[in-house]
């Protein structure tokens, strides 16, 4: 096969990590399912294979893959989303702090809040997506990570992330060290976005969504391309035991074959679905990144542009209250999340089929009271590859009965 840097993305797809089986040349990669393995004696595992923690060869194809889906030297998988975020936060050792952008997924903020806190890693919040320099002032001497979401989740401000690499360039934090840049990738994917290239260290993603892309495992998978980072996080890996099984990884690497075809799906329905939400009058506010135009323009939709290879499949909208019952906003997103029949009402997203929420109520309810607090009346919508006029049709008849 050719060198990866020859391929295209789509090509990379299909073929990263999903060689041909060594031993019988199945093109389906084999699944090995097995949590130990046959020594050629005392102290001589067989391929360097000891026990299924720490090494298994369908959990590396998936962490191959994805590795250079990011243009990355290593991956590192994990259990799920939230097991990959426990291990990179691992990186900042007590006494030591994370600068968070000021909007990520809820269970993120419940770990830095409820967990490292209590153990003596702080976590400080700052807006990155106003201004990538904001990063600055809350820098100190004990700054380890710069962690942050692009797009966020749930309401997908965009982060310059090469504008917070030069923010950062010069400072020198915990360890007398620059500061870590982690993005959490989950929402672009590879497929749109590699913030490798724009000047990040560790990028993470729950597996589980775009990359596995059929709502049926529980996965998370980190990339860097800096040796030591890569070899604290593989200590890590094996030493604290959150590792996917065979069968996860075997899942997702299947829904990398088609990641490029649904990434292209994912961000056509969602500009024709946003469209018609920009046109409703009883519509208060619409987050698209590919919004350009009109009065719900995204305000970053140049660095979409400039950043992304398309503005993806996530939605945020705020209905006005009214409506033909008189509801205030948030029982209209109540009522609009429990109308709709082809959108289904569940947390996650990613997958194939289109998905709505409440944040506030659902994936966001542990920064209830606290300053990430997001609207209550914010519906998220995951938007899937089903025809789009199905998907009009169905929000128009759930905003109207609304």
């Amino acid at each position: 096969m050719h060198d990866d840097h020859d391929l295209a993305f789509d090509t990379l797809a299909v073929h990263a990590g999903q060689e041909p089986d060594e031993l019988t040349g199945a093109v389906a990669p084999p699944i090995y399912q097995t949590s130990t393995f046959a020594q050629e004696g005392v102290g001589r595992p067989r391929r360097g294979y000891e026990y299924a923690r720490t090494q298994n060869p369908t959990r590396e194809r998936l962490e191959r893959a994805v590795a250079t889906l990011e243009g990355a030297e290593f991956g590192v998988a994990f259990a799920s989303g939230s097991a990959t975020t426990m291990t990179i936060a691992e990186l900042a050792l007590p006494g030591e702090e994370i600068v968070v952008g000021d909007d990520v997924y809820g269970g993120t903020y419940r770990y830095f809040e409820r967990v490292a806190r209590p153990h003596g890693v702080d976590a400080r919040y700052v807006d990155l997506a106003a201004d990538p320099g904001n990063v600055r002032a809350a820098l100190s001497e004990r700054t380890r990570l710069v962690w942050f979401e692009t797009p966020t989740n749930p309401l997908l401000k965009l982060v310059d992330i090469a504008g917070v690499a030069a923010a950062l360039a010069d400072h020198r934090g915990a360890r007398d060290e620059r500061p870590l840049i982690v993005v959490d990738n989950t929402f672009a994917s590879p497929a749109l976005q590699r913030p490798l290239g724009l000047g990040a260290d560790i990028v993470f993603h729950s597996a589980t969504k775009y990359l596995a892309g059929h709502s049926d495992t529980v996965n998370g998978v980190a990339v860097t391309s800096r040796p030591e980072v890569a070899e604290r996080l593989r200590f890590l890996q094996n030493a604290l035991g959150a590792v996917p099984g065979p069968f996860d990884c075997f899942l997702v690497l299947r829904g990398l074959r088609t990641l490029a075809l649904r990434a292209e799906r994912h961000a056509a329905n969602a500009r024709v679905v946003a469209r018609f939400l920009a046109a409703r009058d009883d519509v208060e506010l619409v987050r698209y990144p590919g919004l350009v135009d009109g009065p719900h323009a995204h305000p970053q939709a140049s660095l979409a542009a400039r950043q992304m290879r398309s503005p993806g499949g996530m939605i945020s909208f705020v209905p006005h209250a009214g409506g033909r019952h008189g509801r205030s906003a948030r029982e209209r997103a109540v009522a609009i999340c429990e109308a709709t029949r082809v959108f289904t009402l569940a947390e996650s997203l990613g997958g194939v089929e289109s998905l709505i929420e409440v944040p506030a109520v659902m994936t966001h309810a542990s920064v209830a009271g606290s300053p990430l607090e997001v609207p209550e009346a914010l519906v998220r919508l995951s938007v899937g590859i089903e025809a789009a006029a199905d998907l009009v049709a169905d929000l128009r008849r759930a905003l109207d009965e609304a």
